[in-house]
């Protein structure tokens, strides 16, 4: 009988994480649930762990995903969102302030409602960055379980209930404004000057020992190259659907030995944290359609706290302009990108400054342990 440590066993045990996560993201992607890759994997696995199943992920292979899904992140950046950010500056410096107000409220419901850390309550109130905050929930060592479940539950409302919302309203009609195809296209040396330059810079953040290095060097990379009009590629869709499926792996292996109180309490914190963002997002849209001349459709959408590419599949479902959509989620990434960013790098100066402290003595016993 082999051991429970030996690598053939975690070798299975991967496989079957593997296999069960990729079940569940294409089963999700199939009933048209919103963001079906990532939430039916982490769903799949959840309950795999919870009934007791090895759930394993190889850190190599996550590492590897994590430089993928920068290089995907990064595409969110065109010439066109740009431009779009300058064409409605007073709207998007709106949707600045909404998004610092959403993270310190929903942050603060979280640490002082339910109890979280600081650290999992940030990450947990992140707005449309969940690729990014589950990979550094994974590396804080922050509360992983929790905050899948908040984001993947905020994601699922705001999909699910905004279209239903706007229709019952009337406000999704009107015409599609087209969007200029970018110039060029996509080629085999694009794709491999993308990969390159995104592993580089993944690489130098990481040996700068900068938090969460591989993801946001690959995504700066991407970003870059991406929003310059260099290049137009995107990775192969299968691989970047995988890199998804096995992201939600890791946030769903997570959920072993988890009890189904613990399981309530969890979701009450995501039911909770979603209606303080949501109202923080509407009071803010309200403003904007009040003293702008922008549909409220389009206004909505644009403030919601969703994924920019659910949002941005949205926009073009239900008529809206997916230009102005696609700056104010552009906007509203970097601004959470940035904040994560910030706060990885004083958390991890807090915790070495910490572990300095605890090697001081007292004066007269020596300056520190050896």
């Amino acid at each position: 009988m082999m051991p429970a440590t030996s690598p053939a066993r975690d070798l299975l045990a991967a496989a079957e994480t593997t296999l069960i996560a990729a079940a569940g993201g294409v089963a999700f992607v199939y009933l048209g649930i919103p963001a079906g890759l990532v939430s039916g994997s982490v769903l799949a696995v959840a309950i795999a762990a919870l009934a007791g199943r090895p759930m394993r992920v190889s850190p190599w292979l996550a590492r590897g995903c994590f430089v993928m899904i920068g290089i995907l992140l990064g595409a969110i950046v065109t010439p066109e969102t740009l431009h779009g950010m300058a064409t409605w500056p007073l709207s998007v410096a709106l949707l600045v302030v909404a998004t610092l107000a959403m993270i310190v409220s929903t942050t603060s419901y979280l640490r002082f409602v339910h109890g979280w850390d600081w650290v999992s309550a940030f990450l947990g109130a992140s707005p449309g960055a969940m690729a990014q905050v589950l990979s550094l929930s994974a590396e804080f060592k922050a509360d992983l379980r929790g905050i899948a479940i908040v984001q993947v539950m905020r994601v699922l409302l705001v999909t699910i209930g905004l279209p239903g919302g706007l229709a019952l309203f009337g406000l999704a009609a009107g015409s599609v404004i087209a969007v200029p195809a970018p110039p060029g296209g996509s080629s085999p040396i694009e794709l491999l000057i993308l990969v390159a330059v995104s592993t580089a810079t993944a690489v130098a953040l990481t040996w700068l020992r900068f938090p969460g290095g591989l993801l946001f060097g690959s995504m700066l990379g991407s970003a870059i190259l991406h929003g310059t009009g260099w290049v137009h590629a995107v990775l192969p869709w299968w691989l970047g659907s995988a890199a998804v499926i096995v992201l939600g792996a890791v946030a769903g292996s997570r959920f072993a030995n988890t009890s189904f109180r613990i399981l309530l309490d969890y979701l009450a914190a995501a039911l909770g944290s979603f209606a303080v963002a949501i109202s923080m997002a509407a009071i803010f849209a309200i403003a904007v359609m009040t003293f702008l001349p922008f549909r409220p459709a389009d206004v909505i959408i644009a403030f919601a706290p969703g994924s920019q590419d659910q949002m941005m599949l949205l926009a073009l479902a239900l008529y809206l302009d997916p230009v102005y959509v696609g700056a104010h989620h552009l906007t509203r990434w970097l601004v959470v990108t940035f904040s994560i960013a910030i706060f990885a790098k004083s958390v991890t100066r807090e915790k070495s400054a910490l572990r300095e402290s605890k090697r001081w003595k007292r004066p007269g016993q020596g300056a520190f342990d050896d």
